[in-house]
């Protein structure tokens, strides 16, 4: 990384699952994703457009739930090497968005302290090839790997695609707030995060 480009580039591979993910924090929205999961390849290119990242996504596994949360992990781990040191990034960053009925707030910190916070309600245990866990255990180890706090709610809605579609979109613009340059030094009275 060069201070310059913000990207990263993270394989990770277990007996469970292959995974390989390029990211550019300043992009344009671009993605590719091939997850073997239809819906989440489609939160994932939310997340890239709404969040102004290109993101590509390839994995493979051998059940879903350790697909996604591996996804997760390895999504974090690109955080951290895109960031760096966090030289002059907004650090935090907030937004709400509806998706029809549904409205969901998203706030990050990327404090190098994971903490994550959800208030997710679903009525159903799947939308579409997705269980609606797996949305939990995503934001979960992504929280917890990109070592940030990350807040998520649902503040209503009734269709859970509505919701996750929100959320998704939510923690996207609060990321690209997060991470935007704004400055020229570290935002903390530590001088590191």
């Amino acid at each position: 990384m060069t201070a310059k480009t913000r990207t990263a580039t993270v394989t990770r591979e277990t007996k469970e699952t292959k995974i390989t993910i390029v990211l550019n924090l300043d992009g344009e929205g671009k993605s590719t994703s091939n997850t073997t999961v239809k819906f989440f390849d489609h939160l994932l290119n939310l997340l890239a457009k709404h969040g102004s990242l290109d993101l590509e996504v390839t994995a493979t596994g051998d059940l879903q739930h350790h697909l996604v949360e591996d996804v997760g992990i390895a999504l974090g781990q690109a955080f951290v090497e895109a960031l760096g040191k966090k030289v002059g990034i907004e650090r935090y960053g907030s937004a709400y968005v509806p998706m029809d009925e549904s409205l969901a707030r998203a706030v990050v910190d990327f404090s190098g302290r994971p903490y994550v916070v959800q208030k997710i309600a679903f009525l159903n245990s799947a939308v579409e090839d997705m269980q609606t866990e797996n949305l939990k255990h995503f934001l979960e180890s992504f929280g917890q790997n990109a070592v940030m706090n990350l807040h998520v709610e649902v503040l209503y809605g009734e269709n859970d695609h509505h919701k996750i579609e929100a959320v998704v979109k939510a923690l996207a613009r609060a990321i690209r707030q997060a991470v935007k340059v704004t400055g020229k030094t570290v935002p903390s009275t530590k001088g590191q995060i």
